[in-house]
């Protein structure tokens, strides 16, 4: 009987945590943005948001051992991912620049000073990505090391000055970065959500640095001849797995907090007008029939228009005089104005829809009530039919106001045919 033999040191690369987390947190992240980002892809913003997904996606992907491994394998020059992710990671540190320099000169290309700034960058790290390809080619390293080449090469000629310049240009980038979003932070008029995202962007950056000083002071103690590489082989990958995950959710954020926000205000509206909805039913006999496909937005509109169609005929019956009369009396029980108002409509058009049916039909005069204002109102009206008791207690008083006014008015006497006229 044969036994199935597992290396445990294989099946830790395959799955080594710290590097696929992250590139699958970079990859949904690129999934929800990429409808947005194909839709709109003239917008330089969008375009920079998906170039950095990409490359911090692909750099986890890449770094991961089993990567390493198999690209070295299938070309057959050992430590040839070496070049290949140290270009991925100065790419990203690249496009971590051009992003925050996009975004936070307004969003545009337009300005001079924004392009001679992502020109300046595109080009300083274009130039470090060829140095890295030259200086792997100098250098000589024939043993394929998938975790601690940095470590293990230190010292050796040219892959000893590729080590030092990829790790250079990752940590000025990230230096450049963190400081023009931790400025950014401090400024004024930022919404809740764009403020939420670049804090997290700046403690992803943050982590980022540590990262670069985990690597280096490893490199620099086997300069030394001692050995710690356990803090660029243990430490170093998931302080950069939590920093990838953080930037990703700190680019996210602003648009995801955007878009939820939209459709919670849009949720809410939709079931604020529901009271007066209900009662517009009642008026028509009938409502917006149910489309399941039917977008929010869509649904609100639907809303708006059936209420609004069943209140303009409607508002040819409203009582005027009740309306005023319910208005003075909610001013009196302490409403503020717009509120009173809000409450007068709800009360005369509660009355409306009661009695429809039993008054004449009103004749159409210069005096029809205007309905263009109650038309504009209806989230207010709405709000305040969730209130019935009030309505009807409002109601109740005016009712009674009119009802004084009758018993109180002078009557108005004709003079009777036989009663004698003085002057004759």
């Amino acid at each position: 009987m044969t036994t199935l033999a597992i290396d445990p040191a294989a099946l830790l690369d395959a799955v080594y945590v710290p590097f696929w987390i992250p590139a699958a947190v970079l990859a949904a992240a690129l999934v929800i943005k990429l409808p947005t980002i194909v839709r709109l892809w003239r917008d330089p913003l969008l375009r920079a948001v998906a170039g950095l997904l990409l490359l911090a996606c692909a750099v986890f992907v890449f770094c991961a051992p089993a990567t390493i491994a198999w690209v070295n394998r299938l070309t057959g020059v050992p430590n040839i991912s070496a070049p290949w992710c140290y270009s991925l990671l100065t790419a990203f540190c690249g496009s971590c620049l051009v992003l925050i320099i996009t975004w936070r000169s307004g969003l545009t290309e337009g300005l001079p000073a924004t392009r001679r700034a992502v020109r300046w960058v595109v080009t300083v790290y274009l130039g470090v990505i060829a140095a890295l390809w030259v200086l792997f080619a100098l250098a000589d390293v024939p043993v394929e090391r998938v975790r601690d080449l940095d470590t293990y090469y230190a010292r050796t000629p040219f892959m000893r000055e590729e080590i030092l310049l990829y790790l250079g240009a990752h940590c000025v980038a990230c230096l450049i970065t963190s400081r023009l979003i931790w400025n950014w932070v401090r400024a004024d008029g930022l919404d809740v959500w764009l403020r939420g995202g670049l804090q997290l962007l700046g403690v992803g950056y943050v982590l980022n640095l540590i990262f670069d000083v985990c690597k280096l002071t490893a490199v620099a103690a086997r300069w030394c001849g001692r050995n710690v590489d356990w803090l660029s082989t243990n430490l170093a990958p998931p302080v950069a797995a939590l920093s990838a995950i953080l930037i990703a959710v700190g680019f996210i954020l602003p648009h995801a907090g955007q878009y939820l926000d939209d459709r919670w205000r849009v949720h809410l509206a939709h079931r604020e007008l529901r009271p007066l909805y209900d009662l517009m039913r009642t008026a028509s006999g009938g409502g917006v029939p149910f489309v399941l496909r039917a977008t929010p937005e869509l649904r609100l509109i639907r809303r708006e228009t059936f209420i609004r169609d069943v209140l303009l005929p409607l508002a040819r019956h409203l009582d005027a005089g009740l309306a005023d009369r319910a208005h003075r009396v909610a001013l009196a029980r302490g409403h503020a104005p717009d509120e009173a108002r809000a409450i007068a409509a709800a009360v005369a058009i509660t009355d409306a829809v009661a009695a429809r049916g039993s008054r004449p039909e009103p004749p159409d005069t210069d005096h029809s009530p205007d309905p263009t204002t109650l038309l504009k109102e209806i989230g207010a009206v709405s709000r305040a039919l969730r209130r019935p008791d009030e309505i009807e207690a409002v109601r109740a008083r005016a009712a009674a106001a009119a009802e004084s006014v009758l018993v109180h008015e002078p009557a108005v006497h004709e003079p009777c045919a036989h009663q004698p006229d003085p002057h004759e």
